[in-house]
């Protein structure tokens, strides 16, 4: 079977899996529209899906005697207005600028001929559709509500798409190290006592307590992690305060640890706890920690994606090169599948010779949609003859 030929010919089709969505977006937990399309969809095609957490969608084909791999697309947007000035661009305040579109569209695309060749499986795939990455609350809330088992998976897989200048057909994976850093997530909630600006000494200022944290925190890298471990330590929020004249009761810090080494990621959060909790009782205050996100480095299993990579390399599509050792520190948390499973993640270019665009999570960036065709043909492909080389 030919899946490239094949997913050439349901381009269109998959374009308008695309675009539906992507004028539909929808972000977080919550992606009501992007669910029932993407269910109804799989029934047309003569799947049997369930809804797991809220809005995520899982579907099985196969057969149960054999192995089982998870194809995970995730489907959620991003809460900013759209510049992208194409004409079926999302009105509704929240934008597809990371791509899930194409990724739930390509599976869409996936298992529609999975579908039409069932018999050929010596084995079962697993589609699923998750909400919340850019939340990171998709992956663990499927995981928790047992999308690795019943039954049960023995390796996973995912592409993302990326734009830029690369051409379609490039790829990028990592194969011996951490591909993906670690994400933690963090509020740290400072209570001091209030008081009329002029008279300071009445106070307990949780604002000067948040900035000795904030000042604090950027040591733990310059001074706490080997110089050979990457690590990024970043607070994104100050919040503090009504008016001019007031010191308030309470200031509040949000911000993100990422690592390349689960150490560095355990020590590091540690110590945020840490030092913001001595900081602030340093100064006659308290400081609480709240986590917002926990996810550990995506690493991708060597073999597996070896094998992957032989099964790409089958596919006849035209310009099909791979990029080694490829290392991003933004995070994905598929890397909580991937934690319980050998698998492996890779990158898809989508993107143009011919022009310079914005990067992702811009509001007035594009993808190429000549990908669509190359990202169905190799979840298929892989997943088909994963099964049949692993029983």
């Amino acid at each position: 079977m030919d899946y490239y030929e094949r997913a050439k010919e349901l381009h269109e089709e998959m374009r308008l899996h695309r675009r539906y969505i992507h004028q539909n977006a929808e972000v977080g937990m919550n992606l009501p529209k992007t669910a029932e399309y993407v269910t109804t969809k799989l029934v047309e095609m003569g799947y049997d899906p369930v809804r797991m957490c809220e809005s995520g969608v899982m579907a099985t084909i196969g057969k149960e005697s054999g192995k089982v791999l998870l194809l995970r697309a995730d489907m959620d947007a991003l809460p900013m207005a759209e510049e992208s000035g194409l004409d079926f661009a999302s009105q509704n305040g929240c934008a597809h600028t990371c791509g899930h579109d194409f990724h739930a569209a390509m599976l869409l695309g996936a298992a529609k001929m999975l579908k039409e060749h069932e018999e050929e499986l010596e084995g079962m795939v697993k589609l699923v559709f998750q909400p919340a990455e850019e939340t990171f609350e998709g992956s663990r809330a499927l995981i928790e509500n047992g999308v690795l088992e019943n039954p049960k998976v023995d390796a996973a897989l995912a592409y993302h798409v990326g734009p830029g200048n690369a051409p379609v057909g490039y790829y990028m994976y990592n194969n011996s190290g951490t591909m993906m850093f670690s994400n933690d997530g963090f509020k740290i909630t400072v209570k001091g006592k209030g008081a009329h600006g002029s008279y300071p000494q009445l106070s307990i200022d949780p604002i000067n307590i948040a900035v000795h944290i904030y000042l604090a925190l950027q040591e733990l890298i310059a001074r706490e992690v080997p110089a050979s471990s990457q690590c990024v330590l970043t607070i994104g929020s100050l919040h503090a305060g009504t008016a001019n004249n007031i010191i308030p009761e309470t200031a509040e810090l949000q911000g993100s640890i990422r690592s390349d080494s689960k150490e560095s990621r355990e020590h590091l959060v540690s110590r945020m706890k840490e030092v913001a909790v001595k900081v602030a009782d340093t100064y006659r205050g308290s400081a609480e920690v709240t986590m917002l996100s926990e996810v550990p480095p995506l690493t991708c299993n060597p073999d597996f994606t070896n094998e992957i990579i032989k099964y790409m390399s089958d596919l006849p599509i035209e310009g099909m090169v791979g990029i080694p050792n490829i290392q991003a520190s933004a995070s994905d948390d598929f890397a909580l599948v991937l934690d319980k499973v050998p698998g492996c993640y890779m990158f898809l270019s989508a993107g143009f010779t011919d022009r310079q665009v914005a990067s992702s999570h811009n509001p007035k960036v594009i993808f190429n949609e000549n990908v669509l065709p190359v990202g169905a043909a190799c979840l298929a492909h892989c997943a088909t003859q994963w099964l049949k080389n692993n029983k």
